[in-house]
């Protein structure tokens, strides 16, 4: 893992977090995100938003600029990218050895990644085989903290007649991810978009033999490649 200095001990789970709120909400990295933003991702209050970036700001770990909004430094990128190797390694971890369903494992993860020692995140990685996907399909950064982020696109934005492959889906909603699987809808799916209706209307994939209507919402929150 590398090295992030002696600061480190100050570096708090709440830190963490916004950290990688910044990394997630800014397209990994690389733009501002306004604190309306992250105060509707992390569902707080803006005035906390406004002290935690201060905070980030004092540590080294973030840039803020009034009106523009805040980005991570370098040093704040690894800090996103080690708590989200932990909560990504630990899904799979609780997926695959403790048998948990997809949909169960964010909030789980979400605890137990501020705790993870680098010799328990070694262990799980080994056990694993060094995986490079979660279950939802989202790049497990690597030891080194590099990560690999696919090209893909939303599946709201395909058209009429497309095929495409389900490359990865938002954990956040568990209730998305409990009425996808029971579709039979998981990364690496094959869809074709029958139809979509107007106005934010559904579209309608075929999956195999099924047909299915996907809202708005949904098909906003499913990333794919074709």
């Amino acid at each position: 893992m590398p090295e992030l200095g002696a600061d480190a001990l100050e570096i708090s789970a709440a830190v963490e977090d916004y950290a990688k709120a910044i990394y997630l909400a800014g397209a990994e990295g690389t733009c501002p995100v306004s604190t309306t933003r992250l105060a509707e991702r992390l569902d707080v209050r803006p005035a906390s938003v406004s002290g935690m970036v201060k905070k980030l700001v004092a540590l080294g770990l973030a840039d803020h600029q009034p009106y523009r909004g805040v980005q991570l430094t370098n040093r704040g990128r690894l800090v996103a990218l080690e708590v989200i190797r932990h909560h990504r390694l630990l899904e799979l971890y609780l997926v695959e050895s403790l048998g948990m369903s997809w949909d169960e494992v964010h909030a789980e993860a979400e605890i137990l990644e501020h705790f993870l020692s680098p010799q328990l995140e070694s262990l799980i990685d080994a056990k694993l085989g060094s995986p490079t996907l979660d279950p939802h399909g989202d790049p497990i950064p690597t030891a080194k903290l590099k990560v690999a982020v696919e090209p893909t696109r939303s599946l709201y934005d395909c058209d009429a007649g497309e095929r495409v492959t389900l490359a990865r889906v938002s954990d956040s909603d568990p209730e998305m991810l409990r009425y996808l699987s029971g579709i039979g809808i998981a990364p690496g799916a094959k869809l074709k978009l029958v139809d979509r209706q107007p106005f934010d209307g559904p579209l309608y994939v075929r999956v195999g033999k099924e047909t299915h209507a996907l809202g708005a919402v949904l098909a906003r929150a499913m990333r794919v490649t074709t």
